[in-house]
């Protein structure tokens, strides 16, 4: 008896319109901003650019308040985001961005470009830049647009990146891609749906804000080194895209990129949302890794 195929849509809850856009059925909790003197953790929101709607979520470790603090908001981020600031102690910043489809990932850019100009001006003095699965996507992409404007971010300095679980893709498919198309937490036709949603109209998945192997960003690699920017690739085993994130450690090291890889045999793609457990192993991972 055949398997029944997997409905990418119905497997996210969600409904593609007819022009384009989604609607999203799955509640997603939010945490807001709390001030309670008995948390380890401030938070607060700060906006970035009233008229594009897009804002900064900022943790705060109580330690580190001053005068002066700088400081997205889904409960899943906040649980992870509120131990790690703790943890460090180290501000983190949450940036709230345009979704696709209906803004393309050059939007998604933007905005994050938009976020680091706003830290610049609220007198950081540097900074890494972190992400977990798409995330870890637009931070990649962002670092590599960022090494063209170290100097407009004076004083701000990116001493690095932090990956976890970054997701790219490719017209051809990778193994883990192949052997975890069935995936339970991201299948295969999930993937494809989201880089077909993600991606401008008419273009494959060797795009590239997709294939990490596209020349106009690998160039750019040496002039990370030449900053003397430090990455961490950090994934599991269980994830479809585990062999493109091995890819990249690869082709940092051949660009003399310095590069840590934390590759975990257990876990599935998300798992630090779901496990406290590998929540706090992965920011063991990461302090050790900006010490």
């Amino acid at each position: 008896m055949s398997k029944q195929p997997i409905d990418p849509y119905k497997h996210l809850d969600m409904v593609l319109n007819l022009n384009g856009t989604l609607t999203r059925l799955r509640h997603i909790p939010h945490t807001a901003p709390s001030s309670d003197p008995t948390l380890p953790v401030l938070t607060k929101d700060l906006t970035i650019n009233q008229q594009n709607n897009t804002w900064l979520y900022l943790f705060l470790p109580r330690i580190a308040l001053s005068p002066n603090p700088k400081n997205a908001t889904s409960t899943m981020f906040h649980h992870f985001c509120a131990p790690m600031s703790a943890a460090f102690p180290a501000v983190v910043t949450s940036v709230k961005y345009h979704l696709a489809p209906e803004h393309h990932f050059t939007t998604t850019y933007d905005d994050t470009v938009e976020a680091l100009e706003f830290i610049r001006d609220n007198n950081d003095e540097y900074c890494y830049l972190m992400g977990s699965s798409v995330r870890a996507t637009i931070a990649y992409f962002m670092g590599l647009r960022a090494i063209d404007m170290a100097r407009d971010l004076e004083p701000l300095k990116i001493r690095g990146l932090i990956l976890c679980q970054v997701f790219f893709g490719g017209t051809q498919r990778c193994e883990s891609e192949i052997r975890l198309k069935d995936d339970e937490v991201v299948p295969l036709c999930v993937i494809d749906m989201f880089w077909e949603l993600a991606l401008p109209v008419g273009v494959n998945r060797d795009h590239e804000y997709c294939n990490l192997r596209v020349e106009k960003w690998v160039g750019k690699l040496g002039m990370m080194k030449e900053l003397g920017w430090r990455v961490l690739v950090s994934g599991n085993d269980g994830d479809p895209v585990i062999d493109r994130e091995k890819d990249l450690v690869v082709l940092l090291e051949e660009k003399g990129v310095d590069v840590v890889s934390d590759f975990d045999i257990d876990g599935c793609h998300g798992v630090e949302y779901a496990d406290e457990s590998k929540a706090n192993q992965l920011i063991l991972v990461v302090k050790r890794f900006v010490s």
